[in-house]
C-alpha cells in the first residue's frame, strides 16, 4: 500500500510558475479600481494559491483522505474565522469626533 508523494521536478515547476502568475494577477489587482471588489478579488487570489501550496508543496495530492479531510477541515475553520471577522468589521459603527 505504498502511496507516491513525491512530486515530479515538472510538476514543482508549475506548481511555482502558477503561484508566480497569481501574484502578478495579486499586484496587478492592486492598481486597477474595481471598488468594493478589491478584497473579495485578494482573498479569491490568495484562496487560490493557499491550495496550490497545500496540494503541491505539501504533498496532499497523493495523501490519504483522513490527511485531506484533516487540511480541509482546517481551510473550513479558516473560512468560518474570515467570515467572522469580515461580519465584525462591516456591521461596526464609525464614531465620530467627541462633544
Amino acid at each position: 500500500m505504498s502511496q507516491e508523494t513525491t512530486s515530479s521536478v515538472r510538476t514543482l515547476i508549475l506548481a511555482f510558475l502558477g503561484l508566480m502568475v497569481l501574484l502578478a494577477l495579486t499586484v496587478w489587482g492592486s492598481f486597477i479600481d474595481v471598488g468594493a471588489w478589491r478584497a473579495t478579488v485578494a482573498v479569491v487570489v490568495a484562496i487560490a494559491k493557499a491550495l496550490i501550496v497545500m496540494i503541491f508543496f505539501m504533498h496532499l495530492k497523493g495523501s490519504n483522505r483522513l490527511i485531506w479531510t484533516v487540511a480541509g477541515a482546517g481551510f473550513v475553520w479558516l473560512s468560518f474565522l474570515l467570515v467572522l471577522t469580515i461580519g465584525d468589521f462591516v456591521t461596526r459603527v464609525p464614531v465620530g469626533p467627541g462633544p
